[in-house]
């Protein structure tokens, strides 16, 4: 195919949009030693992420997970013995004895997903209630909803069970922005690989578009080249169109955008937000990692969870904060009328499988 270039005005595809002459929308459905830290109190999310992997490997079987608690910048370590609390203390962190082990929660983890993967379920461990929260969904009904009960209450105290009168779903849906055939996405962050430009997006959107556009029915302007969903939710996809700019930026739908400098991962308890196509930028806080959505077309596991709400033509969108990159919408439940949860495909994982870099 042939490309014309024109000087001006052209086109920019960054995070969750494409900036055009109209607004964009989306497809939808840690070593820390044992001696005292200088500054005891992570001075941001990111910090207390970092402090926490290292410490997660000084405690070994006595830690049980970790949160940021972002009012009073501490970081909160779980553990269960008094051995382990004096280390987290000594490492800086706040130390929180608590019943259950991670590896206890992570056995009930695996039960579930053994004998209750069960669509429109999800679960993840919450670290503030040192339990396993599982959570379904109105389509959980009649003997699938008895089973999932029954499973919950042989976990004993390790889990709790909540239901919702939301729908788990992956945020897809026809409409415009990202256009393939009959389908739109969000953008996710503009990466680089082999020394060519490419850009991120969710998995179910790159199984549902193989040539996309920045208009509806417009010149195809990228192809898919990778997708993963089920078990992952991300896809790479890789500019064919001379004429586009990809900055290494989100759009703010304000005008500006937010430059993405680095890929992160997230921690309990940090305020992230999300820009997607359909509903724009949304903030809220991270509250579970390493989560199990079973969607009716399958379980994604190793997800993000916040507190964000997101619409058809959100996913593939950006989670980020600040300059950093953390996820790609997935799916949730709810909406931004009447809030909801959402959930992420960790950016670092998809970039590792992907052989690609933020740039």
């Amino acid at each position: 195919m042939k490309h014309t270039r024109v000087p001006t005005p052209r086109t920019v595809l960054t995070g969750a949009a494409l900036v055009v002459a109209l607004t964009a929308a989306t497809l939808t459905l840690q070593t820390a030693d044992a001696t005292p830290a200088k500054n005891p109190d992570p001075p941001s999310a990111s910090a207390a992420g970092q402090r926490a992997k290292g410490l997660s490997s000084t405690l070994g079987a006595d830690g049980a997970g970790a949160y940021y608690d972002a009012e009073h910048h501490k970081l909160i370590v779980n553990v269960t013995t008094e051995a382990a609390a004096a280390k987290a203390r000594a490492a800086g962190a706040e130390p929180r004895i608590v019943k259950h082990s991670l590896a206890s929660l992570d056995a009930a983890r695996a039960t579930l997903k053994k004998q209750a993967t069960i669509p429109g379920t999800s679960w993840g461990m919450d670290p503030r209630t040192n339990k396993v929260v599982i959570n379904a969904d109105r389509t959980v009904q009649g003997d699938k909803l008895e089973q999932l009960k029954r499973v919950a209450a042989s976990l004993g105290d390790r889990v709790a069970l909540r239901q919702s009168a939301d729908a788990l779903r992956p945020l897809i849906a026809g409409g415009d922005a990202i256009w393939g055939t009959g389908a739109r996405c969000s953008l996710g962050f503009n990466v680089i690989k082999g020394g060519q430009p490419y850009f991120l997006t969710a998995g179910h959107c790159t199984n549902a578009v193989r040539s996309w556009s920045a208009t509806q029915g417009g010149t195809e302007i990228a192809v898919t080249e990778a997708g993963t969903f089920p078990g992952d939710d991300f896809g790479i996809v890789k500019y064919t169109a001379a004429d586009i700019l990809h900055p290494s930026a989100v759009d703010l739908y304000n005008g500006s955008m937010q430059t993405i400098a680095k890929a992160g991962d997230p921690i309990v308890g940090q305020k992230v937000q999300r820009s997607g196509g359909s509903t724009h930028v949304h903030e809220g806080d991270v509250i579970a990692l390493e989560v199990t959505a079973n969607y009716q077309q399958g379980s994604v596991d190793g997800l993000i969870q916040a507190t964000v709400c997101a619409e058809a033509g959100d996913s593939g969108g950006s989670l980020y904060e600040g300059d950093t990159a953390l996820g790609l919408t997935s799916g949730g439940r709810g909406d931004c009328s009447l809030g909801g949860v959402t959930y992420y495909q960790p950016v670092r994982e998809a970039l590792e499988k992907t052989g690609a870099q933020i740039g």
